[in-house]
């Protein structure tokens, strides 16, 4: 069986309620399951959960399911790969020594089956989104980590969570009013779409740019060998990227209703 490598994005576990939330976890947890029959290896593109923190000896509650699940196919020897996104920029140590995830913030260049493949979440590349950057960089900086450590852990999670949901309840509203008004999205000329090409005056060898973050899903070609692809979500979309060794798929999981494997 010719081994695949696998690509998603942007799940956002914890909004809208914990209810909600759990379904969709649900279904993930199925696509793993069904991913992990032919995987070489998976790649989650950020943003696992709306909000997450780590104190040094406290973690968010809840994402148990998921959680073993992916514990049990690093330890099957499949690697897993998770580019923290913005909503999870807090995660540390604990997804890498407890669950065996391979963490990233900043993109990576791999190669798989004579392909090169840019690998990023995608938020703050290219140009513009100053305010954004602007953002970043305070969560970033170690002091402010330093501080919001000193918050006790239930008031730091309900007041990360707050705010994670007015952010991704704006975005999301902001990026309906985007596709209600713009209904042929310009990807080519989009702010990741330029980033794309502008890498390549540098690096003529990318063949797929692959990022998460924008919640859409789309393949645009950018010349006869590069590709520029935003994986969706699953929120909404339940989209994935696979690649088989030849070729590279954009797909919906239609499977996703069945029961949890146990």
């Amino acid at each position: 069986m010719k081994k695949k490598i696998y690509f998603a994005s942007d799940f956002h576990f914890g909004i809208p309620d914990r209810e909600s939330s759990l379904i969709r976890e649900k279904r993930l947890i199925n696509w793993l399951e069904e991913a992990r029959k032919d995987a070489e290896e998976i790649f989650l593109m950020g943003d696992l959960f709306d909000f997450w923190f780590e104190y040094k000896t406290v973690v968010p509650k809840g994402y148990s399911r998921l959680l073993g699940k992916l514990a049990e196919i690093t330890d099957s020897g499949i690697p897993v790969h998770f580019f923290r996104g913005n909503h999870d920029m807090w995660a540390f140590d604990y997804l890498d020594k407890e669950i065996g995830m391979k963490l990233y913030r900043e993109p990576v260049i791999r190669e798989f089956g004579g392909k090169r493949f840019f690998l990023g979440h995608g938020d703050g590349l290219g140009s513009g989104d100053h305010g954004y950057k602007f953002i970043k960089w305070v969560f970033e900086r170690k002091i402010n980590r330093f501080l919001f450590n000193w918050l006790h852990p239930d008031f730091g999670t309900r007041l990360g969570l707050y705010w994670s949901r007015k952010s991704r309840y704006a975005n999301i509203a902001r990026e309906t009013r985007e596709k209600e008004e713009n209904p042929d999205i310009d990807f080519a000329n989009s702010r990741l779409g330029l980033f794309c090409k502008d890498y390549l005056e540098k690096d003529k060898t990318i063949n797929y740019f692959i990022f998460g973050h924008w919640h859409v899903a789309h393949i645009e070609k950018l010349n006869q060998n590069s590709f520029y692809i935003q994986l969706g979500d699953w929120i909404t979309h339940f989209t994935y990227g696979v690649f088989d060794g030849e070729k590279f798929e954009l797909k919906h999981f239609e499977t996703f209703d069945k029961d949890t494997p146990q």
